[in-house]
């Protein structure tokens, strides 16, 4: 069963003027993401903003990121469903068009108990035939999943690793407590992060701003992982950190999109009540993208 490890873009999903999915530009930004040696994809994740769509319009998105990377690279998808029923469903769905792993949120707003929590893993992954990545958000869902947890749910059948969206010391008991277990993969959901991740012994990173600088976030991956340079990779992240902080300094996805327009990709709109990027914003990052040598026309 595949374990997701490296470095693996959150993608946006692109909207066209009249809010309908722009296959194109999405097929587009696969290409610059697999040319950019990425080592997996997550498609329909929360930068993905499939909560603001129709489970038609993910089924559409899943597939086609599956299609366009014709096997290229690894597909995560992201199928968290409020209804354990729906997860399932979506999931299977997934594997059906060719994923190669789910990106499962922790249950929220109608909270659940500790058990509820392994039930609810525990069932997804029981009726999946690709593997269950955790997503622990709490920042985002107010749902804390301490270190001994997860080594529990490390250990079910089909749940293969987790998106630790959530501070390093935390990350780091995670890597303590499962890092014997080689079907099960540690990754941090924060750009700022990944170094101290991978240093920890964690095994990669989904992110935004991968979306931007596919070749210098897998530069500085293999710099360190691979070349055991860490003096080489702390360059790199040193220049990447603008943008660390530029893509989540308004609310996503609205500054990756931006980005993308300006190095000549078309990330297009947001869903309301998303808002796009300030013009503050755009030019800080417009000349943070052009020191890093990316000048393409903007659409």
């Amino acid at each position: 069963m595949y374990v997701p490890k490296g470095m693996i873009p959150a993608m946006p999903t692109p909207f066209k003027q009249d809010g309908s999915v722009d296959f194109e530009a999405y097929s587009s930004l696969i290409d610059h993401l697999i040319e950019g040696g990425v080592h997996c994809l997550l498609a329909g994740g929360s930068t993905g903003e499939y909560s603001l769509m129709t489970m038609e319009e993910r089924k559409q998105v899943l597939k086609a990121a599956c299609d366009a990377a014709d096997g290229r690279t690894p597909i995560m998808a992201g199928t968290s469903c409020h209804r354990t029923e729906d997860t399932i469903a979506l999931t299977q769905y997934a594997a059906e068009v060719g994923a190669d792993c789910a990106l499962v949120i922790t249950p929220y707003y109608m909270k659940t108990s500790r058990q509820g929590i392994i039930d609810y893993f525990s069932t997804i992954a029981q009726q999946s035939s690709i593997g269950i990545v955790i997503y622990h958000y709490p920042g985002a869902t107010n749902v804390e999943l301490d270190p001994e947890l997860i080594r529990e749910l490390s250990q079910v059948e089909g749940i293969v690793g987790v998106k630790n969206t959530t501070d390093q010391e935390h990350t780091c008991k995670v890597i303590a407590l499962t890092k014997d277990q080689t079907d099960f993969s540690v990754l941090t959901g924060f750009e700022h992060l990944i170094l101290p991740t991978l240093a920890a012994g964690g095994d990669g990173a989904t992110g935004i701003v991968h979306n931007l600088v596919p070749k210098e976030i897998v530069k500085m991956y293999d710099l360190f992982v691979k070349d055991n340079d860490l003096q080489g990779a702390l360059q790199v992240s040193q220049q990447l950190l603008p943008l660390y902080d530029y893509v989540e300094a308004e609310p996503s996805p609205g500054p990756v999109k931006a980005g993308l327009d300006m190095i000549g990709l078309r990330g297009g709109t947001v869903r309301s009540p998303l808002v796009g990027a300030s013009e503050e914003l755009q030019a800080k990052m417009k000349e943070t993208l052009q020191t890093l040598g990316y000048t393409a026309n903007p659409v």
